[in-house]
């Protein structure tokens, strides 16, 4: 069982980062055989529309129920906890190349800039915004986020401790640089097409109101500590600030 559930998860692992990699040649239309651009065939844009629409809630809302602590108090009664972490990560990455694979690109220009330097400074963001997600997870636990060090654990037959609450460096600057790091990628276009606004804005929409959730779920667990948190850090936008003085 332990080395089963050791398997599980690094297979699990090793799909979540095909999964990640092909994101980046997927958003940025670059390496990948299929990007959100590269043209399908002749498909009127209202089904186009509608299909990546569905495309995206499909991923988004299993992506946040499945997260929340009262679906993973019902969820492992029938996965062993030492794997649910595996599975919400199998399951996300799933979805995400179902999503590859079924996206209907809508190719019409949105805006794009030809100014060769200003190209390259949206370029530069574009890859900043990606290294800053992923340097992000590895500041926190990078291993228990994406279920590996659980069933490592497990596997060692030995308990499992919640990673303790910790700031460092950009979680000093912001609370969720993850997320900033994929809005920055995201957005970060000199080429902006319909289908590529229409993934922009929603996954903005839905990180926006996944982390609403989630800073529920933080201070309910974390409580007067990450009160305190929300009070000095700002969410998003790396704003010092003012800090009352007292008479």
């Amino acid at each position: 069982m332990r080395h089963l559930a050791l398997a599980y998860g690094a297979g699990s692992y090793v799909i979540f980062l095909g999964a990640f990699l092909y994101a980046v040649g997927f958003v940025g239309d670059l390496f990948v055989p299929k990007s959100i651009n590269v043209p399908v065939g002749d498909v009127a844009w209202p089904r186009a529309l509608i299909q990546d629409a569905a495309l995206l809630l499909l991923f988004a809302v299993p992506h946040s129920v499945m997260a929340r602590p009262g679906f993973k108090a019902w969820w492992t009664q029938f996965v062993p906890p030492p794997v649910e972490r595996s599975t919400y990560v199998f399951k996300s990455s799933l979805l995400l190349i179902v999503l590859y694979w079924l996206w209907i690109p809508m190719p019409a220009l949105v805006w794009e800039v030809k100014i060769p330097a200003l190209r390259l400074v949206i370029w530069a963001l574009f890859w900043f915004g990606w290294l800053l997600a992923l340097v992000s997870t590895f500041l926190i636990n990078h291993f228990d986020l994406f279920g590996l060090r659980q069933v490592c654990l497990f596997w060692m037959n030995r308990p499992y401790e919640p990673v303790s609450f910790r700031t460092p460096l950009l979680y000093r600057w912001v609370r969720h640089p993850l997320i900033l790091g994929f809005l920055i990628a995201f957005w970060a276009a000199p080429t902006m097409t319909a289908g590529r606004l229409l993934f922009a804005v929603a996954t903005t929409a839905y990180c926006l109101i996944a982390l609403q959730l989630e800073e529920h779920d933080l201070l309910h667990f974390y409580g007067d500590q990450y009160a305190g948190y929300q009070k000095r850090v700002p969410m998003l936008v790396p704003i010092p600030r003012r800090t009352r003085r007292g008479p």
